[in-house]
C-alpha cells in the first residue's frame, strides 16, 4: 500500500511559503503522493494553483487534488487548459485529478453554480475536459491547450458514495477517493465498484485511495480541535466532535491505521495534516520509518 500526505489546507495556516514546503518535504521523506483538499468558503487555498506551486518545488512525487469540486469549474474551457497546463508542469505522470460534485451548498451558492443541477454539470464537464485531452478542441472550436505530458491525459479518480460515483468511476476514471474514510466504508463501496467495473469489461481493478486525519506532536489533539471542529461545524457539533475523535494523534494509531487499511486490500492511504506546521511532514515519516 502506498503512503501520501495530504496539506491542511483547512486548518488556521498563515504563511503560504510553508504550504510549499509541505511539498518539498513529501518529497524528500519518500512519500508517494502530496495532495490537496478545495473548498470555495473557506480558507482552503485553491489546489491547481497549490499543486502548481508543488510542481515547482518537486520532481518526482505524484500531485493529487482529493477532492477537487469539479462543478464549480463552470468554464470547462478554460477548466481543462488549467488541467493540461499542470500536467505540463508536473512532468508525464505525476498529476491525478481527485474529482467530486461538492456537498456544501454555500460553496455553490457564492461560486453562481446551481447546487441542484451539479450532477449533470459534473459529466458535462468531464466530456469536454475528455476532448481536450482527446483532441484539443472544445465543442469543435478552436485548439485548447497545452496538449498533457501524460498520455492521455492525467488520470481521474472520484470521490463519493452514489451510484452516479460508480458510473463516472467506471466510465472515466481509474479509481475511487473515499475521503476521510473508515476500513468500514471501503468495505462497504468497494465491493458494489469493483462489480461494476468488471461487468464494463474494464481490465485489472479499481485504485482504491482513502484519507484520514492526523496530527503528532505534544499539540496534536489541540491542533486537531482548531482544524477540525470549525472545518466540520457546518453539519452540526456532533459531526465535528466526531471528525475530532476520528483523527489519529499517536504513532500507535498511525500503525494501526496502516494495518487495517492494508489488509483490506486499500492501495493508498493518504494522512491528511491538521498542523499547518511542516515538521508535521517529518514527524510522520519518522512515525513510517521512511
Amino acid at each position: 500500500m502506498d503512503i501520501g500526505i495530504g496539506l491542511p489546507g483547512h486548518a488556521p495556516w498563515t504563511d503560504g511559503r510553508a504550504l510549499v514546503e509541505w511539498a518539498r518535504r513529501a518529497e524528500r521523506r519518500g512519500f508517494a503522493t502530496f495532495s490537496v483538499s478545495d473548498r470555495l468558503v473557506w480558507t482552503t487555498p485553491e489546489p491547481l494553483i497549490t499543486l502548481a506551486a508543488a510542481a515547482g518545488v518537486t520532481s518526482r512525487i505524484r500531485l493529487q487534488t482529493s477532492v477537487l469540486l469539479a462543478p464549480l469549474r463552470a468554464d470547462h474551457a478554460l477548466f481543462a487548459k488549467a488541467v493540461t497546463t499542470l500536467d505540463r508542469l508536473a512532468g508525464p505522470g505525476r498529476l491525478r485529478l481527485g474529482l467530486a460534485t461538492g456537498l456544501r451548498e454555500d460553496d455553490f451558492i457564492v461560486g453562481g453554480v446551481d447546487y441542484a443541477t451539479r450532477g449533470r454539470q459534473f459529466d458535462r464537464l468531464l466530456e469536454r475536459l475528455t476532448a481536450v485531452i482527446r483532441d484539443g478542441v472544445v465543442d469543435g472550436h478552436a485548439p485548447v491547450g497545452p496538449p498533457p505530458a501524460t498520455p492521455g491525459g492525467p488520470r481521474l479518480l472520484f470521490g463519493g458514495h452514489s451510484t452516479a460515483a460508480i458510473r463516472r468511476i467506471v466510465a472515466h476514471g481509474s479509481g475511487w477517493l473515499a475521503g476521510t474514510a473508515t476500513p468500514e466504508d471501503l468495505q462497504q463501496f468497494a465491493p458494489a465498484l469493483r462489480e461494476a467495473w468488471s461487468k464494463a469489461g474494464r481490465q485489472g481493478s479499481p485504485r482504491v485511495v482513502a484519507s484520514v486525519m492526523y496530527a503528532l506532536g505534544p499539540n496534536a489533539p489541540q491542533a486537531v480541535r482548531d482544524a477540525i471542529g470549525p472545518y466540520y461545524a457546518f453539519a452540526g457539533e456532533e459531526y465535528a466532535r466526531y471528525g475530532i475523535a476520528q483523527a489519529l494523534t499517536s504513532p500507535d494509531q498511525i500503525k494501526a491505521a496502516i494495518e487495517e487499511f492494508t489488509r483490506i486490500g486499500c492501495d493508498e492511504l493518504i494522512f491528511t495534516g491538521n498542523d499547518p506546521d511542516p515538521g508535521q511532514v517529518d514527524q510522520l515519516a519518522d512515525v513510517l520509518g521512511l
